[in-house]
């Protein structure tokens, strides 16, 4: 018997059409899970007092996910956090680095058409998500997803109008469901020490997306002002960036007053590789540090877990250039 205890926090999934657009109807959802009774799986469900659109996601709703997923955990074999598909990826990252530790699965999903609809993509997704989460040998959060499972550390959305919402663009998939289920256990992450979940703290972190023009010395402006965080630098192809004198004094003037500043590129499929092109150097030189391959949303969640950790900065800049939670391939980038 699987014991799964079942998180709803609002999307799409559980809406329902009324004047206006979709909206969220309380008991909906619960009451339509009942579909998924099994003799071998006790499904508990839990459906948070304000449902939300997923766009209006907070800190404070992060802090209520980790805080019932860590009361919950001695209690369940699994879990489910239905969710909505805008920030899904965030939410899933976010997770995955704030329950380090973590020995039993973690699964996020939604839909992109209600369950109401008759063409929903929300009971697929919903039934996959359980068979995930009933996996004793999944250690790890992930998206279960049109038909897909993947890490939720390496996930986007890439699809706002068809069903495959999501992929893993820089990493292979967790597992295929079909009419039978093809589990990718040879690239499911081990169980790395004890469970020890972190809360994250309301902590400072900036993007700056660059692009030609005024940007490159706007967001050194910019990085020069910033007081305290870390900040995220999403430059071009490799990791390349403009030679722009206000753009590198803002990233050193930053760097030196403790800010992180995380260089990502644009690229949905790549990484950035320091040396690969002379213009990544001075990035570099500045005092940036390369994030590899991972996704914004990756960096983000793994920036504000750091900052909410009560560790000195040279072990952060460490873990920043390291794999905390599957979340980038860091062989051969620094």
């Amino acid at each position: 018997m699987k014991n799964i205890l079942v998180l709803y926090t609002g999307g799409t999934i559980g809406m329902d059409y009324a004047e206006g657009g979709l909206r969220p109807v309380p008991g909906l959802l619960p009451s339509l899970l009942e579909r998924f009774h099994r003799p071998d799986l006790t499904l508990q469900v839990i459906e948070y007092p304000r449902l939300i659109d997923s766009s209006a996601i907070t800190l404070e709703h992060w802090q209520q996910l980790v805080g019932d997923l860590v009361q919950h955990y001695p209690h369940h074999d699994g879990f489910v956090v239905i969710h909505g598909t805008d920030t899904m990826a965030y939410t899933a990252s976010l997770l995955a680095f704030a329950l380090p530790g973590l020995a039993k699965p973690v699964v996020v999903t939604g839909s992109q058409l209600p369950l109401v609809h008759p063409r929903s993509d929300g009971w697929s997704n919903l039934a996959d998500a359980l068979e995930a989460a009933c996996q004793p040998e999944l250690n790890e959060v992930v998206i279960a997803f049109d038909r897909l499972l993947l890490r939720g550390s390496r996930a986007r959305k890439l699809d706002a109008s068809g069903f495959r919402g999501f992929g893993s663009p820089n990493a292979p998939l967790l597992g295929e469901f079909g009419i039978d289920t093809h589990w990718h256990r040879q690239h499911w992450l081990a169980p790395s020490g004890e469970f020890a979940p972190v809360t994250p703290r309301e902590v400072v972190v900036s993007c700056h997306f660059l692009m030609p023009g005024a940007m490159p010395s706007l967001i050194g402006k910019a990085l020069e002002a910033q007081a305290t965080g870390a900040a995220i630098l999403m430059s071009y192809g490799n990791g390349n960036a403009p030679e722009d004198p206000v753009l590198l004094a803002g990233i050193r003037a930053a760097t030196a007053r403790g800010i992180d500043i995380v260089n990502l590129t644009q690229v949905v499929h790549g990484a950035v590789e320091v040396g690969a092109y002379a213009a990544s150097g001075p990035l570099a030189e500045a005092g940036v540090i390369s994030g590899a391959d991972m996704t914004p949303e990756a960096a983000l969640a793994k920036l504000t877990v750091m900052l909410s950790m009560d560790i000195d900065r040279n072990e952060r800049r460490k873990r920043l250039t390291m794999a905390m939670a599957g979340e980038a391939d860091f062989g051969g980038h620094h």
